[in-house]
């Protein structure tokens, strides 16, 4: 089977999480229809991107956040992430008043008014671990005291403590990529759970990243193994009520070769942000 071209972070916790799903989403790329959690996650991330991008410090009002729902609201009226959910008027009102509770969460973590912003959904791309891994971050920012910082948004509810390594394994990848192409490694990576809310904080490492490093690795291995025997295996667990290729997986009953075939594209093709001058200083 034929390779894909490069991982993200997500793609290298779904083949970690089950082989068969990956195949499904990264090989055969077969269209995976939104769900409410998806698409209130990204309209978040929006609300909060206009928030930080387009209103200097001073300006990052709770008044403001509200302000940004109607226009995100309009910019996502004809979306197919959005129509096809299908909502009703009730359903509609419900999904708006809780992206606009989320959204408000972050003044409970955090003042924006402090933040210095270096850029918002930043497309980044580099090797790691001789594979390529391409992701957006959601926003790199200079601390008051000088500190390089990578906050990544979260809409789902926060993991509990045992399972905090795994959610922030994705944020060590930005900060190694921040490193490769910015010449610098964040001081800081944290999430930001916006349903608590509740802020998980960690400090990347020679260390961390030497085991990112090799972890990156022994998933390309791993896939590279798995495409040459066209031997993806399911893994079943609890994530299979929110899997979207039931129909052909094995685990339901289901056929992996009646699965349809790059129905459609990848994850896109994207040159590294540029970033200020004195980011990496």
């Amino acid at each position: 089977m034929e390779l894909p071209s490069a991982l993200s972070p997500s793609k290298v916790a779904s083949f970690t999480h089950c082989g068969l799903a990956f195949r499904f989403s990264s090989i055969d790329k077969i269209y995976e229809p939104p769900s409410i959690h998806t698409t209130k996650g990204t309209i978040v991330h929006r609300v909060l991107e206009h928030l930080f991008w387009d209103y200097e410090p001073g300006y990052r009002t709770q008044e403001e956040v509200i302000n940004q729902i109607p226009r995100v609201k309009a910019e996502y009226a004809d979306d197919r992430e959005y129509t096809e959910l299908e909502m009703t008027a009730e359903d509609e009102a419900v999904f708006w008043d809780d992206v606009r509770v989320l959204s408000l969460n972050l003044f409970r973590l955090e003042d924006p008014n402090e933040v210095k912003v270096l850029g918002t959904e930043l497309r980044l791309e580099a090797e790691i671990g001789g594979v390529t891994i391409r992701g957006i971050i959601d926003r790199l920012e200079l601390a008051p005291a000088g500190a390089l910082v990578v906050p990544d948004y979260k809409t789902g509810a926060a993991p509990k403590v045992q399972y905090e390594g795994k959610r922030l394994a994705g944020v060590h990848f930005y900060a190694a990529m921040c490193e490769a192409t910015l010449g610098r490694r964040p001081d800081r990576i944290q999430l930001l759970h916006l349903r608590e809310p509740e802020a998980i904080i960690t400090v990347p490492t020679d260390q961390s990243l030497r085991g990112l490093k090799v972890r990156a690795g022994a998933v390309w291995k791993a896939i590279e193994s798995a495409c040459a025997r066209d031997n993806f295996a399911p893994n079943p667990g609890p994530l299979c009520s929110w899997c979207s290729f039931q129909q052909w997986c094995p685990t339901f009953g289901g056929d992996p070769a009646q699965a349809p075939r790059k129905t459609r594209d990848e994850f896109g093709e994207f040159p590294a942000t540029s970033l200020p001058a004195d980011t990496a200083a």
